[in-house]
């Protein structure tokens, strides 16, 4: 580092202006690189005073949360060094430097990490040859060029690689690290961020996302690389890059049409299903409608939005959770009269969905209720074909997060299903789903991965839990375990025979979900997310989520608080006796049945609230036809009440920690 800038630095430290992590993830960065981008950026940075843009690129060195590492890979500010020789407007032609943004500099510590903790584990297991990594990419910027590095650093370092040459999702990724037998996964996606973000995800050789021990291992050997220089293997020993296209889609589209229960009741009413498809300009236009189509069904994409473009240029966000992503779509819909209107996110791990309902009109269903109807089809087909019966329901499970809706469990519990939840990120589910897997004895599992559905699920039923269906409220769901992540194209199958369930019965989907509130009450979730930008952001969203977890509320609304889980501090067993790790959530019961909880996210720079409206605790939840829309109005204006309410009590809590 020149000395002028050196000193620039140190007065701004003293000042005040510059955080002390800051300027040490600065030097650090510095020290030990040559690269001329970086010094050039800072520097301009530094002379120009933007000291709040310098202490969010540096604050931290990123580190792996519930979806592994995501930051910015294009700045507000962009530098001079890193637009080099684009146009204003395009995509620089650099990432963003920081030690807190995702650029080559993280990628490559990611990646050497990653490695050394592969090829340990690899050696530790005695396993023959050189550990292998399967590689994926959606559609954000430098999604190209990270792949690439991660290669490049994997080959280098003796790990071989199976790389997707074109965007896939992330479903298919973690299929293809289990159909390869891969040793690890990595997708570059920041899934439905906004567009300067990217991400990078990783997954082990189940297929599913790390969890404990692997988390630790590889955050720990990343921790301990300070520079992106590295010393490559010998020539002989290096690996290799195998590109890989259309003959995995085809072995993963063969499996997800084997989510389909009833192909006679499909193929009997798909003719009568019109479906519009949007990508969002991700990843999804590459199964899903291929999907749909060989299935049967009429399906239009939407034209505008099928170009695979990083700048997402229709939708604010491409987030289907968000009813403004879904709206080009249901114009087209009412332009062709279509039935269904069908979104995925980026990576296409994410579905949502709007429906036309009884009145013609099109209508927005939210993740919560996307996956309770799903669950219920599925629970109830399985029952009615004799596959799940009374005398093997206790080897069957549906699993969902804490904070999705209990309309699932109830569910569950009225047809005998036993129902676990998990800490919120599909990672814990694909763990649950990698330890049914393994108490199959071993003689009997064989090589599982090449055993039909009906033969793992023999199995299952005889030894360990069949997974009949998983998901989270943020539209994630999963029908099957021959992949182990939230899967949007499967999401499009499930949901697609839903249709035509409801279609054969002269039903609309939320006459179905009416159905579903006379049988257990009526139900209501939602989310709140505020979003605090930068290190002072960063530091006011755990200061928040402290206070909670110091000062939980004992009345909201006028109703007493009648339990408060403190997963952070409290040692927390799941319904299967687990052990949960420990998580910034709390959970806040209500005398009356609702509830609300609190957690930091683990990707973006929000803290999120979740509300519930759910049935009393006590008495029999079902409503009787005349009654549904009284109880509906009544559940809807307690949920109101109970959103304001905690809103109210966040924002007093801000502004008292300033």
């Amino acid at each position: 580092m020149k000395s002028d800038l050196a000193a620039l630095l140190d007065d701004a430290r003293d000042r005040g202006d510059l955080l002390e992590s800051s300027h040490e993830n600065i030097s650090q960065l510095l020290g030990a690189s040559d690269n001329p981008l970086y010094e050039a950026s800072v520097t301009e940075l530094a002379e120009a005073g933007e000291w709040n843009e310098l202490n969010d690129r540096f604050f931290q060195k990123l580190a792996f949360g519930t979806g592994g590492l995501r930051s910015r890979t294009i700045s507000s500010k962009v530098t001079a060094a890193e637009r080099g020789s684009a146009a204003e407007g395009d995509r620089p032609e650099h990432p963003c430097v920081g030690t807190n943004a995702l650029n080559f500099y993280n990628i490559t510590r990611a990646t050497l990490g990653l490695v050394r903790y592969l090829k340990a584990a690899h050696e530790k297991e005695g396993r023959p040859g050189r550990p292998s990594i399967a590689v994926a990419r959606d559609t954000r910027h430098f999604g190209s060029e990270f792949a690439d590095q991660v290669a490049k650093v994997a080959t280098e370092n003796g790990c071989d690689v199976y790389r997707f040459v074109e965007p896939r999702s992330t479903p298919e990724l973690s299929f293809a690290v289990r159909h390869l037998n891969a040793g690890a996964g990595i997708v570059l996606t920041a899934s439905h961020n906004p567009p300067p973000d990217n991400g990078y995800k990783v997954y082990w050789n189940d297929g599913a996302q790390v969890v404990e021990p692997h988390a630790s291992g590889i955050i720990g050997e990343v921790n301990a690389i300070a520079s992106e220089t590295y010393d490559t293997v010998p020539e002989s020993d290096r690996g290799v890059v195998t590109d890989l296209g259309i003959e995995i889609d085809e072995a993963y589209m063969n499996r997800l049409e084997s989510l389909l229960l009833d192909p006679a009741l499909v193929q009997s009413q798909r003719e009568s299903l019109k479906i519009v498809f949007t990508n969002l300009h991700g990843t999804g236009g590459t199964i899903s409608p291929q999907m749909l189509r060989r299935l049967g069904f009429r399906c239009d994409t939407v034209p505008e939005q099928d170009t695979e473009d990083g700048w997402f240029p229709t939708v604010k966000s491409p987030n289907p959770e968000n009813a403004e992503a879904l709206e080009m779509g249901i114009a087209q819909a009412e332009r062709d009269g279509s039935d269904i209107v069908i979104a995925t996110d980026p990576d296409c791990d994410r579905m949502g969905v709007a429906v036309r309902n009884a009145d013609g009109k099109m209508q927005l269903i939210t993740g919560n209720q996307i996956g309770s109807l799903l669950a219920w089809y599925r629970i109830k087909t399985f029952t009615e074909q004799g596959i799940v019966t009374d005398a093997n329901k206790e080897h069957t499970i549906l699993v969902k997060t804490f904070v999705t809706t209990e309309l699932q469990g109830a569910i569950a519990n009225e047809y005998g299903i036993p129902c676990v939840n998990t800490l919120t990120g599909f990672k814990y589910i694909g763990e649950k789903l990698g330890k049914y897997e393994l108490a199959i004895p071993a003689d009997e599992r064989g090589d599982y991965r090449s055993l039909t559905d009906a033969q793992t699920r023999a199995l299952r039923l005889e030894h360990s839990k069949f997974f009949l269906f998983g998901g989270e409220e943020s539209y994630g769901y999963l029908g099957a375990d021959f992949l182990r992540d939230k899967d949007g194209n499967g999401a499009v199958v499930m949901f697609a025979e839903l249709a035509a369930y409801a279609k054969s019965k002269a039903l609309t989907i939320p006459e179905l979900l009416d159905g579903l509130y006379l049988r257990y009450g009526y139900f209501r979730e939602g989310q709140h997310s505020e979003r605090l930008e930068g290190a002072d952001g960063a530091a006011k969203i755990q200061a928040l989520a402290k206070n909670f977890s110091d000062e939980p509320p004992t009345e909201l609304d006028g109703v007493a608080v009648n339990r408060v889980r403190d997963f952070s501090k409290e040692d927390i067993r799941d319904e299967e006796g687990d052990l949960l790790p420990k998580e910034k959530m709390l959970f806040v019961d209500l005398a009356d049945g609702r509830a609300f909880a609190v957690r930091p996210s683990g990707t973006e720079p929000k803290i999120k609230f979740y509300f519930y409206q759910r049935p009393a605790p006590e008495g029999d939840p079902s409503i009787a036809p005349e009654d549904l829309a009284e109880a509906k109005a009544k559940g809807d204006a307690a949920y109101d009440a109970l959103q304001q309410a905690v809103i109210a009590d966040m924002r007093a809590r801000l502004e008292k920690l300033g």
